[in-house]
């Protein structure tokens, strides 16, 4: 057998390195890495000699270049994932929020943060994290619950089994998500002989579950029975593929269909089926539906509470779920009828199975009357009011093409454009709200823009979010992806300040002008833009701000657009209860009616079928 002598960080670069998709493309194209005494003279060293063979990334902060890693991920529908590598203590914790949005969410990202000395030598070296009792613990244990594969990396031959677990992992439909490679710090510059044979390309194709015979026999009958049924389009939808397939399977048998976040603009805005968004950020086309529907059919959906409307929303007595997932998991939330399957090859074969069998489509009227609505609240309210998020995503929206992306993550904004963005086609919509985590919007940007170079990327973000993490703009700006920044200043946190309020509370620590202060905050965001060195300006109505956006488009670098937005408003229409426990005691007699109100809304529920 034919060896080649590595150190461990060497063999790890070269064989990410080799690794190759169906497609014959790069598996993992990239790592993104900050360097510190955990993986500078190890990882790092390696990094350095592989070049352009695996190209290296550098970041501003540990969590929002895994964000970037993550949203690339997502564009790129898990085809490609990128590693990322950090050192031990601080740098490897940060890491840990982008950890579980990956996990949440199901998306793929390989995760190098450095370790302790394996020889102890040293111990206890800078930055370790002591457990009194465990001699093996470090601060890397704290990705174990949000990682898919965890392993410690001790010894040099142990990358032999550990990189081919954590790849099939990454590249698993029904297991995929974040992998954990805790990488010893002396371990990465050990030496070791690695058969040559480890490093040949190699080819990791996508496994496409074929569904049970009786459960597929099940579900066909489901759908025969059934008189009223809605699909609802996850996320899977994308990563299968599917969204052609999902068209002419509600083509085929006249089904309308609703949306998730995640699975957003997998069926054009403009099809007369695509009823809109779902649940608490639903349209009032789609919950209606929902509500009548006798036979719930989830598509690549995990059937998260805002979907589900915390379980309130589907109304009739009868109804069932039919679950199409590769995840067993998810497939049997909520007693569900199960079709563990891929979600192109599942609706395919009950597209044939189903042969014409149609149902009565959904009234045109239904969404004629949700988009005259959305229309109304997107529309140029005209003067300089302050305007509501929905009037800016209406500017953003006319001054966009079927080719923008649009990005977000946290707040009153996704529920906004959950229900009233238009996307035309795949990918056009690009949402984490799995893990809803402020601070991923900017930083996601800029992984959308290197998965697709030549898509229009507008990144929409609240003050409070552009607060907690915009480091990535600069980042942006160095590697010359240019983003658009639309960002709206409301003041704080006004999205749970409305919930807040909504709860019965006064507003209180949410909104800068109610947080505890002695100076009122003045923050002047364009010119923080600007110092990170995109072009930015401030605008003050509505219709400046599509000229902004006509100017920003013809701009060479990142743009940051910064409008003042007023925090209270929210679209009225559509729109679904969600649970959020209220106080049962309280002196404030605004508590006390929203509690009761609550009760009654909790007696909708259907928590067990």
């Amino acid at each position: 057998m034919s060896t080649i002598r590595l150190t461990a960080a060497q063999a790890l670069v070269r064989y990410l390195a080799a690794q190759k998709n169906e497609e014959g493309e790069q598996l993992i194209p990239g790592c993104w890495a900050i360097f510190g005494h955990g993986n500078v003279a190890g990882i790092g060293e390696a990094l350095a000699g592989a070049g352009d063979a695996l190209p290296t990334w550098r970041g501003h902060n540990e969590q929002t270049m895994a964000h970037a890693a993550i949203a690339f991920a997502k564009a790129k529908g898990r085809r490609q994932f990128m590693a990322v590598t950090t050192s031990i203590g601080p740098g490897a914790t940060n890491m840990v929020t982008a950890a579980a949005l990956a996990h949440v969410n199901r998306l793929p990202v390989l995760l190098i943060p450095g370790d302790v000395f394996a020889n102890r030598a040293p111990d206890p070296v800078l930055q370790q994290v002591e457990d009194f009792d465990d001699g093996t613990v470090s601060a890397n244990d704290c990705f174990r619950p949000v990682s898919r594969y965890f392993d410690r990396i001790t010894r040099p031959e142990q990358l032999l089994s550990a990189l081919p677990r954590a790849i099939a992992t990454l590249t698993d439909p029904e297991r995929c998500g974040p992998a954990t490679l805790a990488f010893c710090q002396d371990v990465q510059a050990e030496a070791y002989d690695y058969p040559e044979s480890f490093f040949a390309p190699k080819t990791w194709r996508r496994r496409r579950p074929q569904p049970d015979q009786v459960q597929f026999e099940e579900a066909v009958a489901a759908i025969k029975a059934a008189r009223r049924p809605v699909i609802i389009a996850g996320g899977g939808v994308h990563y299968s593929g599917a969204c052609e397939t999902l068209k002419a399977f509600a083509e085929a048998h006249d089904i309308p269909v609703t949306e998730t976040q995640a699975g957003k603009s997998a069926l054009a805005h403009d099809h007369p089926l695509n009823l809109g968004s779902i649940g608490v950020t639903g349209t009032s086309a789609s919950n209606a539906v929902a509500e009548d529907a006798d036979l719930v059919i989830g598509v690549g959906t995990r059937f998260q509470d805002f979907t589900t409307g915390s379980w309130a929303l589907f109304k009739n007595p009868a109804r069932k779920i039919l679950a199409i997932n590769t995840s067993s998991y998810d497939a049997v939330k909520h007693n569900a009828l199960s079709l563990v399957a891929d979600a192109r090859i599942a609706l395919e074969r009950l597209s044939d199975a189903l042969g014409d069998t149609r149902f009565t489509p959904p009234s045109p009227s239904l969404k004629e009357d949700w988009m005259a609505a959305a229309n109304a609240a997107t529309a140029d309210p005209g003067g300089n009011a302050l305007p509501t998020d929905a009037q800016v995503i209406g500017a953003v929206q006319r001054q966009s093409t079927k080719d923008s992306v649009v990005v977000c993550a946290a707040g009153g904004l996704p529920g906004e454009l959950h229900k009233l963005w238009l996307a035309s086609r795949p990918g056009g919509y690009h949402m984490e709200y799995g893990y809803s985590c402020m601070g991923y919007e900017i930083a996601a940007g800029l992984g959308v823009k290197m998965a697709e170079p030549e898509r229009d990327v507008i990144v929409m973000i609240g003050d409070g979010s552009y607060m907690m993490a915009n480091s990535e703009l600069a980042t942006s700006v160095m590697l010359g992806l240019k983003i658009t920044v639309v960002l709206l200043d409301n003041r704080g946190f006004g999205c749970i300040n409305r919930l807040q309020m909504a709860t019965g509370g006064k507003s209180f620590n949410n909104l800068l002008d109610t947080a505890r202060h002695q100076v009122a905050s003045d923050i002047d965001f364009a010119a923080h833009a600007a110092a990170l060195g995109a072009t930015s300006e401030k605008v003050d109505s509505i219709s400046a701000l599509e000229e902004a956006l006509a100017r920003a488009k013809n701009s060479e670098k990142s743009h940051a657009i910064v409008i003042d937005t007023d925090p209270l408003p929210s679209t009225e229409a559509g729109g679904h209860w969600w649970d959020v426990a209220v106080p049962e005691v309280s002196t404030r007699a605004e508590v006390n009616a929203a509690r009761k109100a609550y009760e009654e809304d909790r007696r909708r529920q259907r928590t067990a079928d």
